[in-house]
């Protein structure tokens, strides 16, 4: 309990901008950059040199948060210039569309070194769907993301091995939540719901974060062997837009609500710390940048395959979303 309650009220940031070096020649995509957590990670890595494509719909607001970022962050810091932003459209509640962004982002860039799967979608209307017809929220957080990995990990793989550090130059930072670990059935995700989910928007929501989380390790098994480190992180409680369809959640929760600005810690953790690597491939970070050490063991079980004691429900879950995505490659 000591865990959950720490994840509410963190400790302090001990990875800050200031605790990493430039990062001149990094190329970084962050899902869901125009605005929240992932515009306040967008301009710390601006800020260090990297090379930020901020992946959205909307190509006005991304213009707007270049601009808001380009006027916040110096031009020069004495001999130094930060680095540059473009903006990468991306719709994940539609599969038929990922592909076109992954081959507009291939004609740019022939690797990738950050992947921040950050955009999400919480509680909408019960029973919006995608595109496909299938329930928003596994869509746009989990189903999307990984069609969108999937077809880039060839950059990343490529960034791996143009740098073969045993920290992961090359990573991919999957977006989870607290309420994973509160909410889960003690299965982890029952795999009827993603055919047939509940009307019920929370629970719907609750499986598709520990989908990513279950999308994180196994990638961290699949990948590791290729250099790329996966990892999972909570970024704490943030008053951002994810709570937009959920007002009276977001007035409820207020006094736990904290900047986006610290939460990106987490995050900016998740994916530049040293204390993360291959060695801990598949860890889960929690705010404001720590490995979670006391995760419950129901779900360390769903995390293990079957050959490996546990019941194989993370590597269920991936071939799901495999099935799911194989016509959109």
């Amino acid at each position: 309990m000591g865990a959950q309650f720490s994840q509410f009220f963190p400790p302090r940031p001990t990875f800050t901008p200031d605790e990493f070096p430039r990062q001149p020649g990094k190329v970084v995509l962050i899902t869901g950059g125009a605005s929240g957590i992932g515009f306040e990670l967008a301009k710390m890595l601006y800020r260090k040199g990297a090379k930020v494509y901020i992946g959205g719909r909307s190509e006005a607001k991304a213009q707007a948060a270049i601009q808001a970022i380009q006027q916040a962050v110096p031009q020069t810091e004495g001999e130094i210039s930060p680095g540059t932003l473009e903006f990468l459209p991306l719709h994940l509640d539609d599969l038929t569309t990922i592909k076109a962004t992954a081959d507009a982002f291939r004609t740019k860039e022939s690797k990738l070194d950050l992947l921040f799967n950050n955009a999400g979608v919480s509680q909408p209307p019960v029973g919006s769907v995608s595109k496909q017809g299938i329930e928003l929220q596994l869509a746009t957080n989990c189903l999307g993301p990984f069609l969108l990995t999937q077809l880039l990990t060839p950059l990343l793989e490529a960034a791996a091995a143009s740098d073969p550090s045993p920290t992961g130059s090359a990573r991919v930072i999957w977006t989870s939540s607290q309420v994973a670990e509160l909410s889960a059935p003690p299965e982890g995700i029952i795999m009827s719901e993603l055919t047939n989910p509940p009307q019920d928007v929370v629970r719907n929501y609750v499986t598709s974060k520990l989908g990513n989380w279950f999308l994180a390790v196994e990638m961290a098994r699949r990948y590791g062997a290729q250099g790329i480190v996966s990892v999972a992180q909570n970024p704490g409680a943030a008053n951002t837009n994810l709570l937009r369809n959920a007002r009276w959640m977001k007035i409820l929760s207020w006094p736990l609500l904290h900047s986006p600005s610290l939460a990106a810690h987490t995050v900016l953790y998740a994916g530049l710390s040293p204390d993360l690597g291959l060695e801990n491939n598949g860890a889960y970070v929690i705010p404001w940048g720590r490995i979670h050490q006391t995760v419950a063991p129901n779900l360390l079980n769903a995390m293990k395959t079957q050959e490996d004691g546990g019941t194989g429900r993370a590597k269920e879950f991936w071939e799901f979303c495999e099935e799911r995505t194989r016509d959109y490659l």
